[in-house]
């Protein structure tokens, strides 16, 4: 029994036509002859061909749906009364005619011809590229490796040995496509199939070029600096022109997107634009006010502390967040949460300074209780 086609390229069953040519992009880069020498590499390859040649075309992509297999191969078993007809062709070919049209299947044949011969765009690539926390914010330029399919230069793309060329399939003469006619009680049909001998190209390398083995592209692996920019935050995605795999045939390369990863900091956090971060001080700090040194994204500044400041107040520092992403003039601010140290053990003589001062605010401590003497400090 014929394997699923959506199961074949790894779709759902209402994956749209984008979906299904980049799995087949996907899929066929990985498991082309000419890439993958593993046993069973070939045959995988050409049932990734056929599903993709029912789904990427509309009319044979809804025959499969109400019909399955049998609604767009000649192999019968699809209609009653038609499925042993043998050379007839059956089921398929009466759908072909209802379809496509008793004279359209020449010029349809011609015009997947041209599209398979002509120049075809080299595919996307992704790339996960890890960021620390302050490059994120400050961007910079990244270099970069990227494993892509270069354009062979010694045979200038077209598989060939330098000083030979492709020849025409004399199969298919160019066409892609083998057309079978057949005759069923409607009338005589025709059955369009991929040319068995080319695979559809429409050209046969007889004479392959030794260093891409026939295939036109190359793999390499390519240094590239790139321009991170100023606020990037995880999970921003870079497009980054013309860095793909090279086009087919002299065709144009893909694009290169990069996937941003940041990595978490000890010391601060980032909520949007803003940059948060806690600050411990002590409780005679707190009380007395205090300027002291804090660290931001920026570096080391001086942070004013107001007397008998509450624990767990917010000060904000104005600007010295992240740069907002495509305008970093503008910037977010560094919120800073203060926290209040208390200490566990007082010498005896700090011990006596607080008793002392206890009695003159009047508050009742007891021992190992001198936490009432500062109020809403130790709340």
């Amino acid at each position: 029994m014929a394997r699923d086609y959506y199961e074949i390229l790894g779709t759902s069953r209402d994956a749209d036509q984008e979906e299904i040519k980049r799995a087949y992009r996907r899929l066929a880069r990985k498991y082309h002859p000419d890439v993958n020498k593993e046993a069973g590499a070939e045959d995988t390859f050409k049932e990734i061909n056929r599903a993709n040649e029912v789904l990427s075309e509309p009319e044979l992509r809804a025959r499969y749906d109400r019909f399955g297999e049998a609604g767009v191969s000649s192999g019968g078993g699809g209609a009653p009364g038609y499925g042993d007809q043998g050379d007839m062709g059956g089921f398929a070919d009466i759908f072909d005619a209802f379809f496509n049209g008793f004279g359209g299947a020449q010029g349809g044949q011609q015009q997947q011809a041209r599209r398979r011969n002509g120049p075809a765009r080299g595919e996307d690539l992704r790339l996960d590229l890890k960021l620390d926390f302050h490059e994120a914010i400050f961007g910079g330029e990244k270099e970069i490796r990227i494993p892509h399919l270069e354009s062979c230069n010694p045979c200038k793309s077209t598989g060939a040995k330098p000083g030979s060329q492709p020849q025409t399939c004399g199969t298919c003469g160019g066409a892609g496509q083998v057309r079978r006619n057949t005759r069923t009680p409607f009338g005589n049909f025709t059955q369009v199939s991929v040319c068995p001998t080319c695979s559809g190209e429409g050209q046969v390398i007889e004479d392959k070029c030794e260093v891409c083995n026939g295939a036109g592209r190359r793999q390499e692996t390519k240094k590239l600096k790139i321009t991170i920019p100023k606020g990037v935050d995880n999970g921003t995605k870079l497009r980054i022109g013309k860095e793909g795999d090279a086009g087919l045939r002299s065709g144009p390369p893909g694009d290169l997107y990069v996937y941003l990863h940041v990595e978490e900091d000890a010391e601060f956090r980032r909520e949007g634009i803003n940059i948060l971060s806690q600050v411990k001080i002590s409780y005679l700090q707190a009380i007395l006010g205090s300027h002291i040194q804090i660290n931001t994204v920026d570096g080391p500044t001086e942070l004013n502390i107001p007397a008998g400041i509450q624990p767990n107040t917010v000060l904000k520092l104005e600007h010295k967040g992240v740069p907002r992403l495509g305008n970093d003039i503008s910037r977010g601010d560094h919120l800073l949460t203060l926290q209040i140290d208390i200490p566990g053990k007082v010498s005896s003589e700090e011990r006596d300074l607080l008793e002392k001062l206890a009695k003159i605010r009047g508050d009742k401590v007891g021992k190992g209780g001198i936490g009432s003497i500062f109020g809403n400090v130790f709340k």
